[in-house]
């Protein structure tokens, strides 16, 4: 039996009866490679019953390369892992990850996370997020949670704090977050995210990500609605992300409905520290 992960370096154990002797292959594969791997792999399984000499016993993967197309770690993610973080995705591959970061698609028009594609969290942290979108899927089957955001080095708050140096201090504070205090992203315990419908598009929550205005304030929902500046369907929309975030154990915020908690600031920094 074969054991496939989100790797690209596989090494193979072979115990060849002919020669009692037990010999090790390293393969490297590029997204396309690791399609034709796992074909190879179920080739094998047939050849094991037609060739019984040659008997693969084992398959290893290392965690020296991941990614979807990515060709090496990014150091953000060996940070991760080195700390302990978990891809999402490897425990609930139906979750979809689309970081907004990783792209210009931001409130600072840049990208500042480079070659990162996968969200990480703490294991608590992407445990509750797993429970979140098994709620979701019982409410609404064809609906999954779309991440824009995880884990986030304290590096990277340090830059949006710096692109809004423009504003006094106490409005900076309104869009991100003093870097001596730290997000709790910093910590691996906060999730930006939204809920995408059976297409894979995003469901409308009356703004964009990373909109800075009273009209991506749950606090001001129900002001909005009243005057027509938002729409039942998009509060409605945005109270299913919530619910399902809630009944999983995280907390929600006054000023963006994309945005959740696994754990308090002060618990997380004591229990995690910073990722830097």
């Amino acid at each position: 039996m074969k054991w496939f992960f989100k790797n690209y370096e596989k090494t193979i154990l072979i115990f060849d009866f002919s020669k009692k002797a037990i010999t090790k292959e390293i393969h490297h594969y590029n997204t396309v490679g690791l399609l034709s791997c796992v074909k190879d792999s179920l080739k094998v399984v047939i050849k094991k019953y037609m060739i019984p000499k040659t008997i693969i016993v084992g398959v290893f993967m290392t965690l020296g390369v991941t990614g979807y197309g990515q060709t090496k770690m990014s150091p953000f993610e060996r940070k991760f892992i080195d700390r302990g973080l978990v891809d999402v995705q490897q425990l609930d591959p139906t979750l979809k990850v689309e970081l907004k970061y990783s792209t210009t698609d931001n409130f600072i028009k840049e990208d500042v996370y480079g070659d990162l594609e996968r969200a990480y969290l703490q294991p608590m942290a992407a445990e509750k997020l797993v429970k979140a979108n098994k709620f979701l899927k019982q409410e609404k089957p064809n609906y999954t949670l779309l991440v824009y955001d995880g884990a986030r080095p304290r590096s990277v708050t340090k830059i949006f704090w710096a692109r809004m140096s423009h504003l006094p201090y106490n409005r900076r504070e309104d869009f991100v977050a003093d870097p001596a205090r730290g997000s709790i992203h910093n910590f691996g315990c906060a999730v930006d995210l939204t809920i995408a419908d059976e297409k894979g598009q995003p469901l409308d929550m009356g703004t964009i990500f990373d909109f800075f205005g009273e009209l991506a304030e749950p606090r001001r929902e129900a002001a909005m609605l009243k005057v027509g500046k938002l729409t039942k369907q998009q509060v409605e929309n945005r109270k299913l992300l919530r619910r399902v975030m809630i009944k999983a154990g995280y907390t929600s915020i006054q000023t963006e409905w994309w945005h959740f908690n696994a754990m308090s600031r002060e618990k997380a920094k004591v229990k995690y520290g910073f990722i830097e």
